[in-house]
């Protein structure tokens, strides 16, 4: 009866121990974006807030791994497709499944299909690269990266060194510019030319778009 009473408490325990009863969960994935005050320009419409990139790093870092990750897909996928085409290109002829296949014949389809697969996913993977810039640059280039107040954009610090060199006698008080005031971020397009991550991302992209 001992016997049996220690192995019920033992089952007990091993049905309510923290390994039986405790659920595990994966950590949560850092957000992307984050809320931030909309500008004086936003439209009022949309809400308070925006979400934006904490900085154009992360904003890069996800533009690249937003291309990596289309990129991988694509040519999963044209994987697929290639397979498909060579067998279908290098296919015996329907009147030599009247005889019984030879090694020869096997060994040939073998090095077509090798050939052709090669062929095919060679070009399959330019279109992907290609696919992948087209589908990650017009979102990425509108999206919102957190700035410092007063921060200029490229327009803006045109029209301040105009604004310099002028004469004194020529200012008024509508000449008086800089950054927006209360503007907290910027789209990333607003950043060419005076960010060196977007610079570096978008004037590449959007270079061999135009090309």
């Amino acid at each position: 009866m001992a016997t049996d009473a220690s192995e019920e408490h033992k089952k007990f325990e091993d049905d309510y121990s923290p390994s039986s009863t405790v659920i595990k969960f994966d950590r949560p994935i850092p957000l992307l974006r984050g809320p931030l005050p909309a500008s004086p320009s936003d439209d009022p419409s949309a809400g308070p807030y925006v979400l934006a990139f904490r900085d154009s790093q992360a904003w890069a870092s996800s533009f690249k791994a937003c291309e990596r990750k289309i990129v991988q897909q694509c040519e999963e996928g044209a994987r697929i497709g290639c397979a498909i085409n060579a067998s279908s290109k290098c296919k015996p002829p329907w009147w030599k499944a009247l005889s019984a296949p030879k090694l020869s014949d096997l060994k040939e389809r073998e090095i077509c299909e090798v050939r052709e697969m090669e062929e095919c996913f060679a070009g399959a993977k330019e279109k992907c690269v290609g696919f992948a810039k087209d589908k990650c640059l017009v979102p990425f280039r509108d999206a919102r990266i957190k700035v410092g107040k007063g921060v200029l954009n490229l327009k803006e610090a045109v029209k301040l060194i105009d604004w310099v060199s002028m004469p004194m006698n020529q200012m008024s008080s509508k000449c008086l510019i800089g950054g927006e005031v209360g503007v907290t971020n910027r789209r990333a397009s607003e950043l060419i030319g005076s960010d060196d991550c977007v610079q570096h991302i978008l004037g590449e992209r959007q270079q061999g778009a135009t090309n």
